[in-house]
């Protein structure tokens, strides 16, 4: 079968830096093909190269067995090929449907037709599984709904070739099976789906091909018929990855170093009350939507809440964050680039900001003190950096998180809060920041892992709590920590077979 979209030895410098070598890649009308690899292997380059975002250095497109070179994505998407981004490029301040829409605006007799917008945007949100309201602004919307939004806009004009990067970091599992469906339809429409993720399950489970990075390489190109995740795994970091949890250590007994009773926080959060022993990895599971986020944005001060929490048996209220982490309490949010990261400041300034003050003097800061810290976080956390002077949003997902990670022990803290810890990062980098939880339970520190993938609750974390609808529906632990455990807590299943056998309906 001819190739819709081939690439022929395309490299790609910025400056002095090569960042892909001689990549060959071809996709086949209806074909699902995947690309995978670490983070900073050159997956998302490639991508931006295919959908006209870059230009190579070096190396030939093919369309439709044509030699051709977009001068822009809006001439790629002229020939058909569309890229849903990783990271969110909407505006924040237009409706859901004006976003969809933004560029190709449906119009009548000269003005546009909002009406009919609407109602497109309501077909394709729907076929998503989405009921996001169509006059929602944007910014009121949660990082999942604009992803959705974001592939509503792609899905929306018929495409030859599709480019999805990492589409469910984001997304519960029932989302992520309704975009499973729409792939395999653009498949058997004959559209070419090019698919990078780093949830190697689903590679194997929708993909015919995938192609294997690795530091700006080609690795190898492979059916998935007979290759597992594991392999996957190992060819892309090229070594064994048996063994990506750590062990789990025993939890240290005696008295909680954290008591949350009857936390409220108001249009998300109801009646919370947990407990938090030191030495502990207590993870948080549920579907997005839950309330474990808002549940933890309330508890260091980041929204408004109710209720009482006692640290060390003392009574305390945070009024922000700077007061939460003070106390020895640190927040790492799920939006490391909107809400953790200054992206347009360099590694130095982002490393030392939450901890300012053990920096300056009077009213000086000690840059030479700062490079010092720098050279530490860089050593200890492996943040992976060409540069120095880079700014964070120069970095891979894996490496900003490791920038995160290190900005917030910085402040020493006693109880680490961390919200989707590997979100858009690659395995190898997910089996470094395991190893740095299980170190911090190790120190006798409390750790707090807020995730959406149960694999690494289970993996990670001695007891899982699951929220529901804004309340702590139930607590697994010890043999009892499984998928299925946490998948009928997260849903109520349990719940609402019950209710059907004393409705005698089951």
């Amino acid at each position: 079968m001819d190739s819709v979209l081939r690439a022929e030895n395309i490299s790609k410098s910025f400056g002095p830096i090569e960042v892909l070598n001689g990549i060959s890649l071809d996709l086949e009308p209806g074909e699902i093909h995947a690309v995978i690899g670490e983070n900073g292997a050159g997956k998302s380059t490639l991508m931006r190269i295919l959908s006209g975002h870059l230009t190579p250095t070096k190396g030939k497109l093919h369309f439709a067995g044509q030699p051709i070179q977009f001068a822009s994505p809006v001439e790629a998407e002229g020939h058909g090929i569309v890229l849903v981004h990783q990271e969110i490029l909407l505006a924040e301040d237009l409706t859901v449907a004006q976003n969809i829409f933004l560029g190709r605006e449906i119009t009548h007799a000269g003005f546009v037709d909002d009406k009919a917008m609407r109602r497109q945007a309501r077909t394709v949100l729907d076929r998503l599984g989405t009921n996001i309201d169509t006059d929602a602004r944007v910014r009121q919307l949660s990082i999942a709904e604009r992803q959705l939004v974001q592939i509503a806009r792609a899905l929306l004009v018929p495409n030859r070739v599709v480019v999805f990067d990492e589409p469910t970091a984001v997304l519960t599992p029932i989302e992520a099976e309704s975009l499973f469906a729409i792939i395999q339809s653009l498949k058997a429409q004959g559209v070419a789906v090019l698919y990078i993720s780093h949830r190697l399950g689903e590679v194997k489970a929708i993909a015919d091909r995938v192609t294997v990075l690795r530091d700006g390489r080609l690795i190898t190109t492979r059916d998935v018929e007979g290759l597992e995740p594991l392999e996957m795994a190992r060819l892309m970091v090229g070594r064994d990855m048996s063994k990506l949890y750590p062990a789990k250590s025993a939890v240290a007994l005696g008295d909680d170093i954290l008591r949350v009773d009857n936390m409220i926080v108001p249009g998300f959060v109801e009646q919370a009350s947990f407990a938090l022993k030191r030495g502990e990895i207590l993870g948080f599971g549920g579907l997005i939507g839950a309330g474990r986020t808002e549940l933890f944005e309330g508890l260091v001060g980041l929204r408004p809440s109710q209720g009482r929490a006692t640290l060390n048996g003392h009574a305390v209220r945070f009024h922000d964050a700077r007061e939460a982490m003070a106390s020895g309490i640190v927040y790492l949010s799920e939006d490391r680039k909107g809400k953790g990261l200054l992206l347009r400041q360099n590694l130095r300034v982002n490393l030392t900001l939450a901890a300012l003050e053990k920096f300056t003097t009077g009213s000086l800061i000690d840059v030479k003190a700062e490079d010092e810290a720098l050279d530490t976080a860089i050593r200890d956390f492996d943040i992976r950096t060409r540069r120095r002077d880079l700014l964070a949003g120069q970095l891979s997902g894996g490496n900003q998180q490791k920038l995160l990670l290190a900005k917030m022990m910085l402040a020493d803290p006693r109880i680490v809060i961390i919200d989707e810890p590997t979100r858009g990062v690659d395995i190898g980098t997910k089996e470094q920041i395991y190893r740095f939880i299980a170190t911090l339970a190790a120190q006798g520190r409390a750790v707090v892992v807020i995730s959406s993938e149960m694999q690494e609750l289970i993996g990670l974390c001695h007891r899982v709590l699951v929220m529901r609808n804004g309340r702590i529906v139930g607590e697994v632990a010890g043999d009892d920590l499984s998928e299925d455990a946490i998948v009928f807590l997260a849903t109520g299943v349990h719940e609402e077979r019950a209710a059907r056998i004393a409705a005698g309906q089951a």
